[in-house]
């Protein structure tokens, strides 16, 4: 198991390669509420900081039924190991086969034997090491002094009404507070933003990621609806009485049927005949549609770069270098 960047790209592609579809990871630069706002469905966070040996009195939870929790028992495979503690404790999810037999192989280990097989697995660990940096030189094992700082992934998540911490180092999950799916994120920050101010004074390095729904997925999905809503209004606008196939799909099972706010919008629409109202509405709804092709075109830009990116971290320029230096 080697070291990976701390990077939402690596992590996105990695979740991908576990066989995960529908999710995508977002690096927060801020907790308050107007940027976790834009995020959509969260899943879990994960909180990268510089580890310190220090005593934990909180006690583990003894009775946490249903949560996926394994303790770390390798090196450099704590972010790895992060990541999924979000992924098999997360609800609505479609995990895969490879991760979906997993948490079905260990559901009834222990935490330690739910570590060693993460760390026996060689999907998992093929995944993680393909982000591996190319090194000149094989590391040995001798103590020669300071090495790279020792920095540690925990996760933050909900489950079943409960929202824990969880961390690979510890004898088990952390039950921090109750929760809902709708304020655990908000309970969350507390905890992550007290651990930042306990390190303030020695550590200014930490790092938030959230592993969220799709947002291009979410984004085509609410364009689709903006579409049907403008085709109706402009419908209705010009005399032909709606009733349209954005109106047929809302209404009697059409491809968007079941596409979210879309019937509440159909139903929002003003009737045929109310010509300046409509007019409104179709203005709303190009501006709408205006601001989502946007938002599409700067995710598929990212998406664009995480690749690129991933390509150059995953090529080996060692052997370039050496033969460019030789003939210099």
């Amino acid at each position: 198991w080697t070291t990976i960047e701390s990077e939402p790209g690596v992590f996105h592609q990695l979740i991908r390669e576990f066989g995960v579809e529908g999710l995508q990871v977002e690096e927060l630069w801020s907790l308050d509420d107007t940027s976790l706002g834009q995020l959509g469905k969260v899943f879990g966070l994960v909180f990268l900081f510089k580890w310190t040996d220090e005593k934990d009195e909180r006690p583990v939870a003894a009775d946490a039924d249903g949560v996926f929790f394994a303790r770390q028992v390798i090196q450099n495979a704590c972010a790895t190991q992060a990541i999924l503690s979000v992924l098999l404790n997360a609800d609505g999810v479609s995990l895969g086969p490879l991760l979906s037999q997993f948490r079905e192989f260990t559901a009834d280990f222990p935490p330690d034997m739910k570590g060693l097989a993460i760390s026996n697995s060689d999907d998992i660990r093929g995944a993680h090491n393909s982000f591996a940096r190319p090194e000149p030189l094989v590391p040995d094992d001798r103590d020669d002094g300071p090495r790279d700082d020792a920095f540690h992934f925990i996760s933050y998540v909900p489950v079943h009404g409960t929202l824990y911490e969880l961390d690979g180092l510890k004898d088990g999950p952390i039950a921090l507070c109750g929760c809902s799916d709708a304020d655990w994120l908000a309970k969350a920050v507390p905890n992550i933003q007290e651990r930042m101010a306990r390190y303030a004074e020695r550590e200014v390095r930490f790092n938030v990621m959230a592993i969220v729904g799709d947002r291009i997925d979410a984004a085509q999905a609410k364009l689709a609806v903006a579409q049907a809503v403008r085709d109706e209004a402009a419908a209705r606008l010009a005399g032909g009485g709606g009733g349209g196939d954005a109106a047929e799909a809302a209404i009697s099972g059409g491809p968007l049927a079941h596409a979210p706010g879309l019937a509440e919008a159909m139903a929002a629409l003003p009737p045929t005949g109310c010509a300046a109202a409509l007019s409104e509405a179709v203005a709303a709804a190009d501006a709408e549609i205006a601001a989502l092709q946007a938002e599409l075109h700067e995710e598929r830009d990212k998406r664009a770069r995480w690749h690129a990116d991933n390509v150059r971290r995953r090529h080996n320029y060692v052997p370039f270098v050496f033969n460019m230096l030789r003939h210099l």
